[in-house]
């Protein structure tokens, strides 16, 4: 492994242990798993359907495509369905698998894998019981999160003593939607990913900022997938808001104030955009992401970064490692 180590912090992984509870115990809640294909895992959430290759599960085999993508770290997350459909305790049970599958990846292979912890987030008390659990498993740099969870926003109340929680703990927050807003008018033209999945982003951070949640938790750290989807090119109107609306006026600061609070990956599958976002933030707060291995994502993550000549080579080492290594405390 180089010196400084490249470290994708957009990586989904489906353990076995995850798949076997979603076989056995989905069905009732509506989540069911077909493996009758070959190649493929299928998970089938209501009609929607999400195909799951070897690459999803095989730790050598997503080693060896690390290799091939020039990657040296991995940030396992989960993804759709996550956890939260299920009742508080196969909610539980599914992110106690999923969270020892990723502290056995990392003890496994320590230098190659860290950990995304998952939360049963639709049961406050299971939640905070698994984010204690699981801080202490080997390898678990972090929380992973919906951006609304089950309908409710993270602005939400509720939620404030898993903040609080994880603000003491100083673990960092990746956000990722699975429910997306007005999804019966997106299901066309794969708009569901496509646009809920940028819009359910900038939704979940403008609760974030106009709830006054970040001036109430000053190091709790955001990361936002998709290149912060929408959120940057909605800033201005933000900050509109804020000016013109008491309802915008519960925090301290204006919207854009607020850009640098979060971090962000480098998923906007466009040069312009990319640079965009790193001007409007800076280096210092944008990290590589590949979300391995859907056909959504990047196959080559590294070339998105070296390929912009705009940037400083230093600035370039920091979104290609030096940021990520950074914020999970890796080195």
């Amino acid at each position: 492994m180089a010196s400084k180590p490249i470290i994708d912090i957009h990586a989904h992984f489906y353990p076995q242990s995850y798949l076997k509870i979603l076989a056995e115990e989905g069905e009732s809640f509506g989540i069911r798993l077909d493996q009758t294909h070959p190649k493929e895992t299928v998970i089938d959430m209501k009609g929607s359907r999400l195909s799951l290759g070897p690459a999803f599960t095989d730790l050598d085999l997503r080693l060896k495509e690390m290799k091939r993508q020039r990657v040296d770290i991995h940030a396992l997350s989960l993804t759709r369905p996550m956890v939260y459909w299920a009742d508080p305790e196969l909610g539980l049970k599914l992110s106690q698998a999923m969270n020892d599958a990723m502290a056995e990846a990392h003890t496994a292979f320590p230098d190659r894998f860290v950990g995304l912890a998952v939360l049963p987030m639709q049961d406050i008390p299971s939640a905070l019981e698994e984010l204690e659990r699981a801080s202490r498993l080997p390898g678990i740099r972090g929380v992973y999160m919906g951006t609304n969870i089950n309908g409710k926003d993270l602005s939400d109340p509720q939620y404030l003593p898993l903040f609080q929680r994880i603000e003491k703990l100083r673990l960092p927050v990746f956000l990722h939607p699975t429910q997306v807003i007005g999804p019966e008018r997106l299901k066309p033209y794969f708009s569901y990913n496509l646009l809920g999945f940028p819009f359910d982003t900038a939704i979940a951070a403008a609760h974030l900022i106009f709830s006054g949640i970040l001036d109430r938790f000053p190091r709790l750290s955001f990361c936002l997938p998709h290149a912060g989807g929408a959120l940057p090119w909605l800033i201005g109107r933000m900050n509109r808001g804020h000016k013109i609306t008491e309802e915008c006026r519960q925090m301290k600061h204006k919207p854009s104030t607020y850009l640098r609070r979060f971090t962000y990956d480098t998923i906007s599958h466009d040069p312009g955009a990319l640079l965009y976002l790193i001007r409007l933030v800076g280096a210092d707060r944008v990290m590589i992401g590949s979300d391995y291995c859907f056909a959504i994502g990047y196959d080559r993550p590294v070339e998105v970064v070296t390929r912009l000549a705009a940037l400083s080579r230093a600035d370039q080492a920091r979104i290609l490692g030096s940021n990520a290594a950074r914020l999970l405390k890796l080195g």
